[in-house]
């Protein structure tokens, strides 16, 4: 009986674990998307593959609207933020930013201040959030501590690990920083996979 009650409790607890991942309301047809950031969403070393946005609109039949910005910091995506939400009114936003910031060794607290602003007016628009975390400036590094705690803090659905883990290989980076279009469509598809676990689509 001791044993039953045991392993009837581990269940409950991993039932509970798996109940406490964040969740998103299913996406409308016809719903778009933003996917905003740097050049990782720009599609910088995508050559004549995809961008990730393009591969993602592909793969989901959704409008994705590329707003990434070469060289961008979170200082510069925070000032035009609001505006991109503004002007396109969409469903869900993919957000990946903070690479250039990591990169120029701004100050992390900046980085996640920034980055928690643009969450913020997300969030007061009723707009979906992706989080997408960035690498640390170190080999073989993941992602910077402050993106799973920002995911954390404001309850999003987070892939900390996908672009860390494409930029680990080589067959997906068309240089030390941006991925290829065999990466931007791995990504994609993890996007994808990750748009579905967390009810996005089905």
């Amino acid at each position: 009986m001791l044993k039953l009650k045991s392993v009837l409790l581990i269940i409950f607890t991993f039932a509970v674990i798996g109940c406490s991942e964040p969740k998103l309301p299913p996406l409308a047809y016809g719903s778009k998307i933003v996917a905003f950031g740097d050049s990782l969403t720009y599609g910088v070393g995508s050559g004549n593959g995809p961008t990730y946005p393009q591969a993602l609109a592909e793969l989901t039949g959704f409008e994705v609207v590329n707003e990434g910005i070469s060289g961008e910091t979170t200082t510069g995506g925070l000032q035009r933020f609001a505006q991109v939400l503004d002007k396109h009114q969409p469903d869900m936003v993919i957000l990946m930013e903070g690479g250039n910031d990591i990169l120029r060794n701004h100050n992390p607290k900046t980085t996640k201040q920034n980055l928690a602003t643009m969450i913020e007016i997300a969030q007061a628009r009723e707009i979906r959030i992706i989080f997408m975390g960035v690498p640390e400036k170190k080999l073989f590094s993941d992602s910077a501590p402050f993106y799973q705690e920002l995911a954390e803090q404001y309850a999003l659905v987070y892939d900390g690990d996908s672009l860390s883990e494409l930029l680990r290989s080589r067959q997906y980076k068309s240089d030390p920083i941006h991925l290829n279009g065999a990466g931007y469509q791995a990504l994609a598809n993890r996007i994808y996979q990750l748009m579905q676990t967390s009810g996005a689509i089905d």
